[in-house]
């Protein structure tokens, strides 16, 4: 079989394309100081005791689009309640969009985040799909500059840990007629956190199903929207209830080859080498982890293969010892081995694999400025 030649996607294409410095950047979300920030007691409690997404800094950074005028109102403002209509027509339509994005401490202090450019080019992307207004990608990053400058003393110390940061967009116009949104705002809210899943690299089981799907062609499924986390949720919970910590959905027509799971995508480690994930079909996310790891990979020389996976295929693989590996990537879980694949139909174990480690390692070295960067991936926020 040929090795296949890998054309850079419209999103890779343009996450390469040059952006101006952090310093560039900064001052266009001006800040205004927030009079009630956390007690000294509450920012030590949140910092010793890290989890994920529970708990936020003092500021959020925010700017507003008004059909007619575009983006205006840029600001750091102190972070609390929304002030917000029951009319807003994200209540009643799902109109919105979001990004993950991590800001990491290297060990002089400072503050770095990881390919923000592919995160921008995805949220307008994104946007385009929802009907909801693009954004210059230098407001993006200059949101999450301003931003993590106003609250660095959140971002934590320590492999595994990171200030997780997450943009968002929706439909704020009070209208329950169904059209465009004509008022959208946007947000950047950040939560000290630890490692998304706490087992780590010991792995984690996984629940195929079947009749259900997060979204479908000529969906919202390219799209980091989050009716598509929604439409995951129940079948989450089915799996939880079985005992497994994710899902992982089938295409939608014969339910016979893997998507992603309900927030992550996947890789198969072949016992010759070569690695497999699901090709990107216009129903699976793009994700940034995804891409890095493909690329990468292919720079060391791996052959990395994007097609179609046959769920039967896979499973009789892992019995046979020809898959040797399964992976899930995101933002949030970074590399998270899988170690069960089950239905009703089969159960299946694999082990903590070597390459999967060694991915994991590599990738993270490189958030954490404990590796090289030969890819460019890295930026400076503070």
């Amino acid at each position: 079989m040929a090795i296949q030649e890998h054309v850079p996607t419209q999103l890779e294409s343009l996450a390469a394309q040059p952006i101006g410095s952090g310093d560039e950047l900064a001052g266009r979300f001006p800040l205004t100081v927030n009079p009630n920030p956390a007690s000294q007691a509450e920012y030590d409690a949140v910092m010793n005791d890290l989890t994920f997404g529970c708990q936020f800094t003092d500021h959020m950074a925010h700017m507003r689009w008004i059909k007619g005028e575009g983006w205006t109102d840029r600001g750091v403002i102190p972070y609390g309640p929304l002030d917000l209509t029951p009319g807003a027509a994200v209540l009643h339509y799902s109109q919105s969009v979001f990004e993950g994005i991590k800001a990491y401490r290297h060990d002089d202090g400072s503050i770095w985040t990881f390919r923000p450019t592919f995160n921008a080019a995805r949220i307008n992307h994104s946007a385009r799909r929802l009907a909801l207004p693009e954004m210059d990608r230098e407001d993006f990053v200059a949101s999450l500059v301003d931003y993590v400058r106003a609250d660095s003393k959140w971002v934590p110390e320590g492999d595994g840990t990171s200030l997780y940061l997450r943009p968002f967009m929706f439909a704020s116009e009070a209208f329950v007629g169904v059209h465009a949104a004509q008022v959208v705002d946007y947000y950047v809210i950040g939560s000290p956190s630890g490692p998304y899943f706490k087992s780590g690299l010991t792995g984690v089981p996984i629940w195929v199903v079947k009749g259900y799907h997060r979204a479908g062609p000529g969906g919202t499924g390219a799209a980091k929207a989050g009716g598509n986390y929604a439409a995951s949720l129940m079948p989450q919970e089915v799996a939880a209830e079985k005992g497994f910590s994710q899902v992982c959905f089938l295409d939608t027509y014969e339910e016979k080859y893997l998507e992603e799971l309900g927030g992550m995508n996947m890789f198969v480690v072949m016992a010759d080498g070569t690695i497999r994930t699901p090709e990107l079909s216009g129903v699976i996310l793009e994700g940034g982890t995804r891409s890095a790891i493909c690329r990468m990979l292919r720079e060391q020389g791996t052959e990395v293969r994007e097609e179609k996976i046959a769920l039967d295929e896979l499973v009789a693989g892992i019995r046979s010892g020809a898959v040797s590996e399964i992976f899930a990537c995101g933002t949030a879980a970074v590399i998270t081995p899988i170690t069960r694949l089950a239905n009703d139909d089969f159960d299946v174990e694999l082990p903590v694999g070597e390459k999967t480690k060694a991915i994991h390692a590599e990738l993270t070295g490189i958030q954490m400025g404990h590796h090289p960067d030969p890819y460019n991936w890295l930026y400076r926020l503070a």
